[in-house]
């Protein structure tokens, strides 16, 4: 299916140099809206207010979501899979959130979720030149940290000591353009309503990534500010109506990546070195959570939000892995950038002062071969995603880095960004031993077996332990899993950390000189040549194409323009609903992922077997668009996007109108289900009360 899509795409990638090859590709940044594009395509004048209004109205989370705000008085939609690991941290003694549901009956049961953060857009600066003086004439690490000291003098300088707002210059065009971004920030966000797991990720893997889909994959949270509801005047209007074949509609999203506009040797680099290797432990991972999830109920129940995250990772890798192992693909990659080196090589006067980028950055990717093993062992992997050790990095980490000028810090810890990371490692959440020694476990052997168990970063890592051996000590002796040692840690400083007798903290404070020189080696012989080259490439693009290029997704606030549809391939063809009398007709029984919660077992007669469930669109999506709001020409919201379908996981690389598809729940399924099976009248009212 996939080298259908790529076989059709790859005249309009050649096209790709000068501009974007389909009408509605694209996830733009909101201030480069295509507003003529969208006009001619779709039919709809849009204007500066419409998009300043769902700007305002959309959500970034840090949870790696989006989400938009539904009412007045802070409401938020997102998606059920975008806020299960809060509900799984709320869940007391005796209760699951995440099987049975979460309902707020009253106000005061709306529960604050631990280490989530939620962000506004309210401006954007262009800071590009500001950037670009700061590092000319500068290489590999000069490069890195003279960008780095620039963004943090921008970021410090836009919102100074003011909690309530959040300052990030980010990076568009592959370092081609910077811009400021500044964001309405809320740190405290409450659960509101969350169906059951089974219900909003009905089908399960074997549906993820497929249509059609029947998950009510909903969730609502609550911005409060000074221990109140926040008054939010930009709001989404809830719809009522379902959505229409045809209809025109818009996804307001936050995009995590995409490698749209990376080079030939980038996308081989991709291909043999680093997304084998993830795919491999990808799988293996999935493995050991599915073997400690058969040990018990008790277990199944803590590892399904983790083992279905681990199986649709897996999915999306093998998909990336099998785009860029497509021979089609890939030769017309090679095709357009040798139409771009050739246009270049027409210029001469450009030609001189761009130079050969393609070069430098094929350079650079020997060394990205040589060292991304090492980098994601000891530095971006590190700790297979352990909390504990994460929390222990943090501490050491920021404890350096704080008594530290602003500029001369790792990027994670300017002063921009310090209050969320704070509250991620303050925030109270449930610590579960079993994973934890899993996912250390896991990150320890692999470590041991990729770099080699004679390597002398292995045996710093190692000592005598055994991964196992050495996992269990550190999970069972550390205090980290209690927030007030965490926090007398955090406010203690250099001094408190060095002084901890904690076997986590002086695992990190023993090993993070191996992953301060795995990153060192990785910005000096990768990233820094790698930025300086791309910077060039992006300037020649957008020298061509103008505004008419949109950058790769960097999980920034984009607009992306469509309309409701279904698809035809290899002669058969999907229609773009699916209805609650569908979601009956599927559920086969009492076991997973086909069964239904008991709410809504014999709720089949009080739900409208035509409501529209699911839809398809043909908007530009990617990972962390996830409740993201699906809202129509009038601005109203008419769903919120969840998923993909097959063809949109090679949309990372590539986009094609014919099969690339977002999946969305509607608003109309919403409002029944809340109404009919949850009994949940006030949020009914909320809603349509605007």
């Amino acid at each position: 299916m996939l080298r259908k899509a790529f076989a059709a795409t790859t005249a309009a990638i050649v096209i790709g140099a000068a501009g974007s090859a389909f009408a509605e590709e694209g996830m733009w940044p909101f201030d480069e809206a295509p507003l003529a594009r969208v006009h001619a395509a779709l039919g709809v004048t849009l204007d500066t207010g419409w998009l300043d209004h769902l700007r305002n109205a959309s959500v970034r989370l840090s949870t790696g979501c989006s989400a938009s705000i539904v009412s007045r008085a802070g409401l938020v939609l997102t998606n059920e899979h975008c806020v299960v690991d809060c509900a799984g941290q709320l869940s007391p003694a005796g209760q699951d959130y995440v099987g049975d549901g979460f309902i707020a009956v009253t106000p005061a049961d709306e529960r604050t979720c631990p280490d989530v953060q939620a962000d506004v857009l309210v401006g954007i600066t262009n800071v590009t030149d500001q950037i670009f003086a700061a590092s000319a004439g500068k290489i590999g690490e000069d490069f890195v940290n003279a960008r780095e000291t620039a963004i943090a003098m921008i970021e410090r300088e836009a919102c100074g000591r003011d909690p309530r707002f959040r300052c990030q210059v980010i990076s568009f065009y592959d370092g081609g353009q910077f811009k400021l971004y500044k964001f309405r920030r809320y740190d405290d966000v409450r659960l509101v309503f969350a169906p059951e797991l089974d219900t909003a990720l009905f089908g399960g893997d074997p549906d993820n990534f497929n249509f059609p889909r029947y998950d009510l994959d909903c969730a609502f949270m609550r911005l409060y500010e000074n221990g109140k509801p926040a008054v939010t005047p930009d709001f989404l209007v809830w719809s009522n109506a379902a959505p229409q074949a045809g209809e025109p509609v818009f996804v307001s999203e936050n995009p995590a990546s995409t490698e749209r506009q990376l080079t030939v040797a980038q996308l081989v680099g991709l291909r043999d070195v680093a997304l084998p290797l993830l795919t491999e432990q990808a799988a293996e991972l999935r493995g050991r959570l599915s073997q400690l999830g058969e040990e018990s109920e008790a277990m199944a129940r803590l590892t399904a939000g983790p083992l279905f995250e681990q199986e649709n990772t897996l999915k999306v890798l093998e998909g990336r892995l099998q785009a860029l192992n497509d021979p089609t693909f890939m030769a017309a990659r090679e095709h357009e950038e040798a139409g771009l080196k050739a246009r270049l090589a027409a210029e001469p006067k450009l030609a001189k002062e761009i130079g050969d980028p393609w070069s430098a950055i094929a350079a650079a990717e020997h060394a990205y071969a040589l060292q991304f093993v090492v980098w994601d062992e000891l530095e971006i992997g590190a700790g297979g995603g352990s909390d504990l050790f994460r929390y222990a990095r943090t501490l050491v980490r920021a404890a350096a880095e704080r008594a530290k000028p602003a500029g001369e810090r790792l990027p994670g810890y300017a002063d921009s960004r310090l209050p969320l990371v704070e509250k991620s490692v303050l925030d109270a959440k449930p610590v579960h031993p079993a994973l934890e020694e899993l996912y250390l476990e896991f990150w320890l052997t692999k470590t041991r077996d990729l770099l080699g168990p004679t390597s002398a970063a292995v045996a710093m890592v190692l000592g005598k332990d055994s991964p196992e051996d050495l996992a269990r000590k550190l999970v069972e002796g550390t205090r980290l899993g209690d927030p007030a040692y965490r926090k007398q840690l955090w406010d203690g400083g250099e001094a408190a950390v060095a002084a901890s007798d904690d076997p986590m903290i002086q695992f990190v404070l023993r090993t993070d000189p191996l992953s301060r020189a795995a990153l060192q080696v990785w910005d000096d012989e990768v990233v820094g040549p790698i930025q300086d080259a791309s910077e060039r490439i992006a300037r020649f693009r957008y020298a061509l194409a103008g505004p008419g290029l949109y950058p790769d997704a960097t999980f920034s606030l984009r607009l992306s323009y469509g309309k409701v549809s279904g698809w035809t391939d290899d002669g058969q063809t999907t229609p773009p609903f699916t209805t609650f009398g569908g979601l009956f007709a599927r559920a086969t029984g009492q076991a997973p992922p086909y069964r239904l919660p008991p709410r809504w077992v014999g709720d089949e007669s009080r739900l409208d077997p035509t409501t529209v469930l699911d839809f398809a669109t043909t908007n530009d999506i990617i990972g962390g668009a996830s409740g993201s709001p699906v809202v129509n020409a009038r601005g109203e919201i008419i769903g919120a996007a969840f998923d993909g379908n097959i063809h949109s996981i090679a949309g990372d690389f590539v986009y094609d109108p014919a099969l690339n598809r977002t999946i969305a729940v509607s608003t109309v399924a919403i409002s029944e289900a809340l109404d009919r099976v949850y009994g949940d009248t006030a949020l009914v009212r909320e809603l349509q009360s605007q």
